[in-house]
């Protein structure tokens, strides 16, 4: 194998034109077993691994300084980076993360997983170069879909200024996770078609120097347009054309499909492997089922995502059923719950779906767009919880960054039946800015259709079953934990103990609380997030003047790394049996024997 004369960046530097060619399908090879055998990114990596063997022949990482953006296509750099370890054996597959991370090689500058950041972040070291007096080049690479991003125009708006050595190679595949939306590239697509001469240039028009390379999967082309921008003294753009999915016949066929794949997607020829979806109902399903039957009853009703559609199960299918009133704006939540707030104030119910993680990119336009005017747009937050995902992607943060927004009535439901009722009174009313914790946990129905009139009981708990001494509030996903922990508190300690739905993320039930105190000793909140800042704190605040005690629970303030979920629980206290423990000191009780 060529890979193994691959042991860092100088190595490359000694490969003749056809021996980079091996190693980049050698690359290939072994991202798609990876990817394959654990999950990961796999459209990216297989497109840029000619541009990433480019790069480190031409030039001098770390003393050059190379950017990944999101870093969905970092996995030829890890190679070429002393961690290909990590992709020859199953039993390394885990050792490095799935992003840059500068704990594991000094030739990754950032960590990061979100999008639209790796201009921004160049910028800032070019000009911590040119303020110290030093040398070298500074390269961010971004793909196209990253450019829908606010932050890619800023970060791009600030460099072209810079005067100085900055390089932006643009990763042009004509694709996002899903398909490219916006202006924006009508002008790639321009430069496309007219071999990147066309007049009209978007990068040009902000002062930018211009490369156009349409074999970006050649390595000598771009080698050689490589070495024409290093150490350029002004600000250039490389436009490079790659194929997403290159060397994988069905991540070409299915772009949107292949840009991140579950273990076992392919067979032993890496053929798609066909799915078997029984067809049962979920939280993905209903969302799509109430989203297409609201729609088909009023026309204002219009579904919103910011280019992040597999998140939500919007396939194909249902985008084209949904036609004009369905809409992708790209990589761009801020603008989405602007826009949202718009289409609001106009009249229409926008329905805005957004993943945890993604929503910490908002705070400002929830505070100031969308509820200090009011605006009555119903926003679904998904995949939030504590969960062994990557330090970049962790959805921990929503309720303690949102729970404190006035104006925001922020719900977080048990059950298929609850869920549907909140969604329902959401879309409909036009008091409140609304958000819906969308549940991560087992699918659970009652059998039994939610009527409650949420506009009537804001802030009001559900007293789910009435006990004494021990009262247990169990928000969201962790109901279900909550109602284990009152279960052994009866087995263990023989106090048949009180359990509460909170139903609310944003407010606290001042009449039951109130109650709780005339004949409980303890109340316990469980909430799947950080605990710092979040709901059970406020439960805390309210009952420190009396003779209540509270315990807390839910994750530390800190940035977990692809941990176990059992572990974390373990860590957090989040197990029945440490909860009931804690109870039984904290009371100073003695379990039944």
């Amino acid at each position: 194998m060529i890979l193994d004369k691959v042991n860092c960046p100088d190595d490359v530097k000694g490969l003749s034109f056809s021996e980079m060619e091996i190693l980049a399908d050698e690359m290939r090879e072994l991202i798609i077993k990876k990817v394959n055998t654990i999950g990961g990114h796999c459209g990216p990596n297989l497109g840029i691994a000619e541009a990433t063997i480019a790069l480190h022949y031409v030039f001098n990482s770390p003393e050059d300084k190379i950017v990944f953006d999101v870093s969905h296509q970092c996995y030829p750099h890890k190679f070429i980076t002393g961690r290909k370890e990590g992709f020859l054996k199953p039993e390394n597959y885990m050792k490095y993360t799935g992003y840059t991370a500068p704990e594991e090689s000094e030739h990754d500058i950032f960590k990061v997983g979100h999008t639209s950041t790796s201009v921004s972040l160049a910028t800032g070291l070019a000009k911590a170069r040119d303020l110290k007096g030093e040398t070298g080049n500074v390269i961010a690479l971004i793909g196209d879909g990253s450019l829908s991003g606010g932050e890619a125009f800023e970060g791009l708006d600030n460099a072209a200024v810079l005067n100085s050595n900055i390089i932006i190679i643009v990763n042009d595949n004509d694709m996002s996770i899903a398909p490219n939306e916006g202006g924006l590239y009508k002008n790639l697509k321009l430069l496309r078609d007219t071999n990147g001469q066309a007049e009209c240039n978007y990068f040009k028009s902000l002062g930018f120097d211009y490369l156009y390379i349409g074999e970006g999967n050649n390595v000598e082309k771009l080698i050689d347009g490589f070495k024409k921008v290093k150490d350029i003294d002004h600000p250039v753009v490389v436009h490079i054309v790659t194929e997403k999915g290159k060397g994988l016949k069905p991540a070409t066929e299915h772009k949107e499909m292949f840009h991140w794949i579950m273990p076992n997607t392919l067979d032993e020829n890496n053929n798609l492997i066909p799915m078997n979806y029984s067809g049962g109902e979920d939280w993905y399903s209903i969302t799509k089922d109430y989203i297409l039957k609201k729609a088909q009853e009023d026309k204002s009703v219009i579904a919103i995502n910011p280019a992040t559609p597999g998140v939500f199960g919007f396939n194909q299918d249902f985008r084209n059923k949904l036609g004009k009133q369905y809409i992708d704006v790209g990589i761009a939540e801020e603008h989405a719950i602007a826009f949202a707030s718009g289409l609001a104030k106009g009249g229409a119910k926008p329905i805005l779906n957004v993943m945890s993680s993604f929503i910490q990119r908002t705070y400002d336009q929830l505070s100031q767009d969308l509820c200090l005017n009011n605006s009555p747009i119903t926003l679904l937050i998904w995949w939030g919880g504590i969960s062994s995902a990557d330090s970049t992607h962790l959805c921990t943060f929503d309720m303690a960054m949102m729970g404190n927004i006035p104006n925001l009535v922020y719900l977080a439901p048990t059950n298929k039946e609850e869920y549907l009722r909140m969604l329902d009174w959401s879309v409909n009313q036009t008091e409140f800015s609304t958000a819906i914790r969308v549940p991560s946990c087992e699918f659970v129905s009652t059998g039994i259709a939610d009527t409650t009139d949420y506009s009537e009981e804001i802030n009001k708990f559900k007293m789910v079953r009435q006990g004494e001494k021990i009262a247990v509030i169990g928000l969201g996903n962790f109901f279900g934990l909550a109602e284990n922990v009152v279960n052994e508190i009866k087995a263990q300690l023989g106090i048949d103990a009180t359990l509460i739905n909170p139903r609310f993320i944003t407010g606290i039930d001042e009449e039951m609380l109130n109650n709780l105190k005339l004949n409980h000793d303890l109340v316990i909140t469980l909430e799947d997030g950080e605990i710092n800042g979040g709901f059970g704190e406020k439960i805390s605040r309210y009952l420190g003047n009396s003779n209540l005690k509270v315990l807390n629970y839910g994750s530390h303030k800190e940035f977990t790394d692809r941990i176990p979920l059992a572990e974390l629980y373990k860590r957090y206290r989040l197990t029945p049996e440490q909860i009931v423990e804690d109870v039984a000191s904290c009371l100073n009780l003695n379990a039944i024997i």
